[in-house]
Formats: structure tokens, C-alpha cells, sequence
């Protein structure tokens, strides 16, 4: 698969390193699969060093990288030294141009030598390096806290901080070469991870490559959520717990608990990792606090991981028996369902930020609530609901991952159920129809989004 977007990403890692200044110290971050390695190779000339750390003691560590640097520099070869400190100073001796060593995955040597971060502090400290340097890794917790916690000694250090994140939608499209609707399917089990799209590829289809990657013990992602909370959690059983009662159904926090056996004042701190790691969300209704609000649904955000647990976990003993024809077909039968929870969330992207229908849209959400109307109270929910910049429209949607539908009819329940809204009284009400299907009736004067369109926009601005 060829390399895809990334392009802000190098170019800041160029104008980082590429300074008549003194040399750099860049950290790169991401969670593991999003190609940060890839990324760093690319931008690294033939006089730089690269060195992936392994798990395994400092000593090791060192004679490995001394190894790298030797080829650069062979004086290094037969170095005395009994330190990390020694090695990085004797390095630095010998550097007579500048040149930039990455040390990738560096929470590995951290883990076995907790003094590197102090040693990387005074070498940068004392100004006096003749080399850039990156350091890398997986462990976002990890990394997050080493660079940007004030009681860490490499804080305030960096010249140039890169959080990589999962690709846009648009370039899944581009590297599997589908049309809309299979893009948005796709995308609802391999989110935005290249290492995943690479994968994909391998397959001649969806349900090729769910069977090959995923329907086996031996299988690559048979186990990828694992391998991915020994990166960020220090209790993995508790975060597989938790996730699989989320996908389970129960997104109220008081479900949440009940489930575990817990209070629910005791998940606060495993929910919020999980939400710092980009692995679970929080969803608030529409207009509310963040910090106020006692309505929160608890959904996973990370596709992959989300699949996972809806159809690979509860099947885990179909597949140790060899049934991957049985847990294809539950797969096959709840695919819609499943898909339609990320078109709703991607729809929401498209409208947040986004100059749609004659205005300018902020933070889109779902809205749900209790109204009081006419003929006494009614439960209602908006899947799309979004204020305009200027305050005087509210954008309201609805999104049908379905068989064609009568857009009139959904376009009138959107108003009827907007006019009892008290805090749209004095605002134009913009409805929106997002649409996997062309409507069975005439459209002209109705606002619709289908899949194409969410593609696009995921571009940038519409």
C-alpha cells in the first residue's frame, strides 16, 4: 500500500530538524499501528541514525545502539563506557556535522534504564549536542507524561511535539479504491489505522479479510486490542472488562458499574483512560456541559477495537472450534446495525466546523431528552444537532443507514419534533437527512447528505 497523506506531519519534522540553530530534541507520539516509524524513516537522510528499541535489558539496549552508530561512526566500536550518559557524550565527541539520531519506541529503554529522561535533560540543558534528536513511541501515556507532566524532566524540552493521529476518512477510500458505502463500511472496523488498510489489502473483500485477520487464533488482529492496552494500561483485564459491557449494550455509567460489580465512583479513573486513549467516548446531549452534565453515554470510539468486542469476543469459543462460517454470518446479519453507529458518528464530523446549507456550523451532537408538548411529555433524540456561528439556526438531522427511504416523511417527523424544542423557538430550523440510499420521492427541496458527500467533507472544508 502506498504511503498516504502525512504531509503536514513531514513537513513539520523537516522544519523542525532543518534549523540553522542549535540541534533539536522532537518527540513523536501516537498510539501503535499509525505508521509514526514510517513516518520518521521518511524524513531521515542516509547520515542519520535510526534505532528501534527492543524490550529487553539496558545493557542490551546499548550495545545495539552502539552497533547503529558505529556505521556511522567506527571509533564507537571500541568505546569504553558504562552508561547511557557515557555513550551519548562519546557520541557526541565524535560528531564533527550535525546529523539526527531517533530512538524509537524509547518507553522500552526508559522501562529498563528510569534515568534516560534525566540523562536526555542535562545533555539538552547544557547545549552542547551536535545532533537532533527524536525520540518515539506507542506508550501515548507513557510518552504523554514524560514530555508534558511539569514534574518530568524533560518537560518544557521539545522544540516540536508530533501527536499522530488515525488518517481521514477520504484516504481509505483512496487506498482501497471503493466507492462510498463501502468506504463507510470499511471504515467502521478499521478506522483510520494504516497498518489495518495494509492488512485489508491483502483480501479480496470485507468479509475475506475479517475471516483471515480476525478468525483465528493464529490470526494477526486475533488479540490486537490486548497488545494494544499493555501499551497504555496497567490493568488490562480491568479496560477488556470494561469495553466488552460497553459493546455488550450498557452505556450509563450506573449499567457500567452494576455489570462490573463496582461503584461507579471507582471507574471514573479506568473510563478516563480509556477516553484520554482515544478507545472509548463520552456522548452528552447537544448544548449541555461537559463538566455539568448527568446524561453521559459511554460508546467506543476506536473502530477496530469496537468490533472486536461486538462480534470477535462473544464468539471466542466458535473460533477456537474452527466456526468462522457461523460467526461470518452473525457477523453478516448485524453489519447494518453496527455500521450505522459510525455513519452517525461521521456524520456529526462532517457538520462540526463545516460551512454547510448557507451557514457556518459549530460542535455537532446527538440530542436527547425529555419535552413537554402538547398532549403531556414525550422522550425525543436528534441524531444531528448543530448551532450555526451566528446563533440564529440550528441545524437538526437524522441518518438512515437503510434501504431507500420516503425523505418527505422523515424531513416532516425532523420538523414536528424540532417545533417542541423550547431553546429553538428563535432560530431557523435547518433539517438534514443523511442518507446511505437515494429516497423512493422527489428531493428538491430537501437537504441531503449521502455517503459521497461525508467522504468529501472529510477532506476539509465543504
Amino acid at each position: 500500500m502506498d504511503f498516504l497523506d502525512r504531509q503536514e506531519e513531514i513537513a513539520a519534522l523537516n522544519h523542525a530538524l532543518n534549523q540553522d540553530t542549535p540541534p533539536r530534541f522532537v518527540v513523536v507520539l501516537g498510539r501503535r499501528r499509525l505508521g509514526k516509524s514510517t513516518l520518521i524513516k521518511r524524513v531521515l537522510t542516509p547520515d542519520d541514525v535510526y534505532y528501534m528499541a527492543g524490550d529487553v535489558i539496558a545493557p542490551i539496549q546499548r550495545e545495539l545502539l552502539k552497533k547503529q552508530l558505529s556505521e556511522k561512526h567506527p571509533e564507537l566500536a571500541s568505546a569504553q563506557y558504562t552508561s547511557w550518559e557515557d555513550l551519548f557524550r562519546i557520541l557526541n565527541a565524535l560528531t564533527t556535522s550535525q546529523f539526527t539520531l531517533c530512538l524509537d519506541e524509547f518507553p522500552y529503554m526508559v522501562k529498563h534504564s528510569p534515568e534516560l529522561p534525566s540523562v536526555l535533560q542535562r545533555l539538552i540543558d547544557e547545549k552542547t549536542l551536535k545532533y537532533n534528536l527524536i525520540i518515539c513511541g506507542s506508550s501515548q501515556r507513557m510518552m504523554q507524561n514524560m514530555v508534558l507532566s511539569q514534574s518530568e524532566p524533560l518537560f518544557g524540552r521539545a522544540h516540536a511535539i508530533l501527536n499522530i493521529q488515525p488518517l481521514p476518512l477520504p484516504y481509505l477510500q483512496e487506498a482501497l479504491h471503493t466507492d462510498a458505502v463501502t468506504t463507510i463500511e470499511e471504515y467502521s472496523v478499521w478506522g483510520g489505522v494504516p497498518r489495518y488498510w495494509e492488512l485489508r489489502t491483502e483480501y479480496t473483500d470485507l468479509q475475506d479479510a475479517i475471516r483471515n485477520t480476525m478468525l483465528s487464533p493464529t490470526a494477526i488482529l486475533y488479540d490486537e486490542p490486548k497488545r494494544l492496552f499493555l501499551d497504555d494500561m496497567t490493568a488490562t483485564v480491568q479496560s477488556e472488562s470494561l469495553l466488552a459491557i460497553v459493546a455488550g449494550g450498557a452505556n450509563r455509567l450506573a449499567e457500567i458499574a452494576t455489570r462490573m460489580g463496582r461503584e461507579a465512583t471507582a471507574l471514573s479513573g479506568p473510563i478516563d483512560r480509556l477516553i484520554q486513549m482515544k478507545y472509548l467516548r463520552r456522548d452528552i446531549p447537544f448544548g449541555e456541559s461537559p463538566k455539568k452534565s448527568k446524561k453521559s453515554l459511554y460508546r467506543i470510539h476506536d473502530p477496530l477495537v469496537n468490533f472486536y468486542y461486538t462480534f470477535i469476543m462473544p464468539n471466542l469459543s466458535n473460533i477456537g472450534r474452527g466456526r468462522r462460517s457461523y460467526v461470518l454470518e452473525t457477523i453478516e446479519r448485524h453489519m447494518n446495525e453496527y455500521v450505522s453507529l459510525y455513519w452517525e458518528y461521521l456524520c456529526r464530523e462532517t457538520v462540526s466546523g463545516n460551512r454547510l446549507f448557507g451557514y457556518r456550523w459549530g460542535e455537532a451532537a446527538r440530542w436527547w431528552g425529555t419535552v413537554k408538548t402538547d398532549t403531556g411529555f414525550r422522550e425525543m433524540e436528534f441524531d444531528v444537532m448543530a448551532e450555526s456561528e451566528d446563533g440564529k439556526a440550528l441545524l437538526v438531522g437524522e441518518c438512515k443507514w437503510t434501504a431507500p427511504e420516503i425523505a418527505a416523511v422523515i424531513q416532516k417527523r425532523l420538523l414536528d419534533k424540532a417545533a417542541c424544542l423550547p431553546f429553538a423557538k428563535d432560530k431557523k430550523i435547518i433539517p438534514v437527512l443523511f442518507l446511505k440510499n437515494t429516497p423512493k420521492d422527489p428531493v428538491e427541496k430537501i437537504n441531503i447528505l449521502y455517503p459521497q458527500n461525508i467522504v468529501d467533507f472529510a477532506y476539509g472544508e465543504s
